[in-house]
């Protein structure tokens, strides 16, 4: 949607497409980070965005043991991008759709879903879809594949998957908010258990971490024993877990890291997570996406205008956003294995390692990661002009 409005805008005729008829979908990424904030400042939009309901978290706290300490500290950032805003991501696709629609240049189509690729002399030259009215060829100069993890589109297009691993799956859920509850996210990490509670106004969102493929096991202990654990991490009564009547309203996360080992074909390119699966260490995943889609319309806006765009403008994109990508899926995979896996799999009492305890007493370590996180390792800026 991103790179959609950003061609438009610069004049590029573009479709977006979209298999659902509307953006509602729970526990979606809905973290928007300093460097995304600052996209939309740059935009001209920051104000009225942020008039859309949203939480402010100006610092991430974590609980190691018996440890508590703040990790990391975005509010030295420079203002007003200096937190990350919880924003349910229907609001942001929502408000990226309305102000596409204000060009000529921007279609997107709801209910229409893109069923294979379209294939001449070895280049891709658009998509066959399936739309609320039957089947519809839409033919493209470069068809970009933002279908998420599970990208249907590069699979298509035969680009290979290199797997990096996860120990770990993720189970979303709500808990509505007490009075007396503080309004701190935080992680907790102890012997066996990992649990993320996020501030999001009238509620928790909560992320109970299991072990790669045990949800079974967890849904065999039986819904009372899994209440009664979230409620012991949350420190409340279990009576305000009620609202969890059944499985049903736990939501599966099953976490992937991969990357493509090339991100492109002549005609064809995908960014995000259909390049590059994040972890939900960090909640960087929307924010990586938001970065390739403004580096690719600062890339290719150009050469789509002049209806030449070629291997060489697709290479750029990909060299331009791959270290990003890299790096990132580093300090999550070292993170995953060394923190979160020993956490899972321990049964002796969780000690806060030294790096955890330096961050929690140097305000300056806390600035330094607030800033890795809210901005991420290659910050992009919008270079495209207005049509």
């Amino acid at each position: 949607m991103m790179l959609g409005f950003l061609l438009a805008r610069a004049g590029v005729d573009v479709v977006v497409l979209e298999k659902h008829a509307d953006f509602l979908r729970d526990f979606r990424g809905d973290t928007i980070h300093p460097s995304t904030l600052n996209i939309m400042k740059e935009l001209g939009f920051l104000d009225e965005f942020l008039r859309l309901p949203h939480q402010k978290v100006f610092e991430l706290r974590g609980l190691v043991g018996d440890a508590r300490a703040a990790m990391a500290d975005f509010s030295s950032l420079p203002a007003p991008c200096n937190f990350i805003a919880m924003m349910p991501q229907r609001d942001f696709l929502n408000f990226l759709a309305a102000k596409g629609a204000d060009f000529k240049t921007f279609r997107l189509l709801m209910r229409t879903q893109a069923i294979s690729l379209i294939e001449e002399a070895g280049k891709i030259v658009g998509v066959n879809a399936q739309g609320p009215d039957g089947p519809l060829a839409i033919r493209a100069d470069l068809v970009v594949a933002a279908d998420g993890r599970h990208s249907a589109m590069r699979d298509a297009a035969g680009l290979k998957v290199i797997d990096l691993g996860a120990p770990m799956d993720v189970l979303w859920f709500r808990v509505a908010r007490g009075a007396g509850d503080d309004e701190e996210t935080t992680g907790r990490f102890e012997a066996g258990r990992v649990f993320i509670r996020i501030n999001r106004g009238a509620y928790w969102q909560c992320a109970y971490v299991i072990a790669k493929g045990a949800f079974e096991a967890v849904k065999a202990k039986g819904l009372d024993a899994f209440r009664a654990d979230a409620a012991r991490l949350m420190e409340i009564p279990v009576g305000r877990l009620g609202e969890l009547r059944s499985f049903d309203d736990v939501s599966l996360l099953s976490v992937a890291v991969d990357r493509l080992e090339r991100w492109r074909r002549p005609g064809f390119l995908a960014i995000g997570d259909a390049a590059h699966a994040m972890s939900p260490v960090g909640g960087v995943g929307v924010n990586l996406a938001v970065q390739d889609a403004v580096a690719a319309a600062n890339l290719l806006a150009g050469p789509l205008l002049k209806r030449s765009v070629g291997e060489a403008d697709l290479a750029a994109v990909e060299r331009r956003r791959l270290f990003a990508a890299r790096l990132t899926q580093w300090a999550q995979v070292t993170a995953q294995n060394n923190i979160i896996a020993r956490a899972l799999g321990g049964a002796a009492p969780v000690r806060a390692p030294l790096a955890f305890q330096l961050i929690g007493r140097s305000a300056f370590l806390r600035r330094l990661l607030g800033g890795l996180l809210g901005l991420g390792v290659r910050p992009e800026h919008v270079r495209t002009r207005q049509a």
